[in-house]
């Protein structure tokens, strides 16, 4: 069952989601809507009251919902209580709140964007350009950036075609791909910006992800070319791969005398560029 994590915003504030590509549905975590309709400090308290009195009304929406990993705040995945989007339909009926008409707007909202976007995945690459506008990023830089999201796409592809398991294998080799072009594993290379949560490639510069698609483009191409068998094999091939990237980076820093990798992040991006178009 292919599912795919990810935080949508209602007026602000997060809600954790989960979509199913199986079975075609979003999971919507039951606490965070909760808390969106009751403004309660304890949504959590709020949800097992309320599921205890669901079962006294011969309600099943409480034992019909399931449990599905989704990201807590200390970054860890733990089990919690989701439910489709039918049931949070009748959920809301449950819950008096003044949000109850606008979230459910919401809801139709996020079920029909993703409907869009399966019929044309181009409206997933307009949404994310969209995105990136309103935080202040330059133009070039969002088109290296969603070049960078296809060159990774037909990496990964690469890697499942050998055989290679997402999650623990995927971060290896994605180490190991960084490690050799930035002389940085992606943990250290995140500790060097001051990132915690944060997306790494989204606190590149230009520079950074130019030769950090090089180096994921080469070891696609490496890989096609000598159909490495194992995970060893695939492991030579990313650093091959890393140092296509590591050897121009080496040529660009002795012509310019500047160090590619740097502590630079968004939020410094960010600022500089409104310093300039203020000037």
């Amino acid at each position: 069952m292919k599912q795919e994590n990810a935080i949508q915003l209602f007026e602000n504030k997060k809600v954790r989601t989960l979509w199913d590509a199986q079975k075609e549905k979003w999971f919507f975590s039951i606490i965070d809507v909760i808390g969106i309709l009751t403004e309660s400090p304890n949504a959590r308290k709020y949800w097992s009251v309320l599921k205890v009195r669901l079962k006294k009304e011969g309600s099943e929406l409480a034992t019909n919902c399931s449990q599905l990993k989704m990201q807590s705040s200390d970054g860890k995945f733990y089990k919690t209580d989701v439910a489709d989007t039918e049931q949070i339909f009748r959920l809301i009926q449950s819950i008096p709140s003044p949000k109850a008409e606008p979230f459910k707007l919401w809801l139709a909202q996020i079920a029909s964007e993703r409907l869009d976007e399966m019929q044309d995945p181009e409206i997933t690459i307009d949404r994310a350009l969209e995105q990136y506008l309103q935080l202040g990023y330059s133009e070039n830089w969002i088109n290296q950036r969603l070049k960078s999201i296809e060159i990774r796409k037909e990496l990964t592809d690469e890697w499942k075609s050998r055989g290679i398991k997402e999650g623990q294998q995927f971060a290896t080799l994605t180490d190991i791909i960084s490690k050799s072009w930035s002389g940085k594993t992606t943990k250290e290379y995140k500790l060097l910006k001051g990132l915690k949560k944060e997306n790494l490639r989204d606190n590149m510069t230009n520079t950074e992800l130019i030769l950090n698609m090089l180096a994921e483009a080469s070891t696609k191409d490496i890989s096609k070319a000598v159909n490495p068998e194992t995970f060893e094999d695939s492991k030579e091939v990313a650093k091959q791969g890393g140092n296509v990237a590591n050897v121009a980076r080496k040529e660009l820093e002795a012509k310019t005398g500047k160090k590619v990798v740097t502590e630079l992040n968004a939020k410094t991006l960010l600022n500089q560029k409104k310093e300039i178009d203020n000037n």
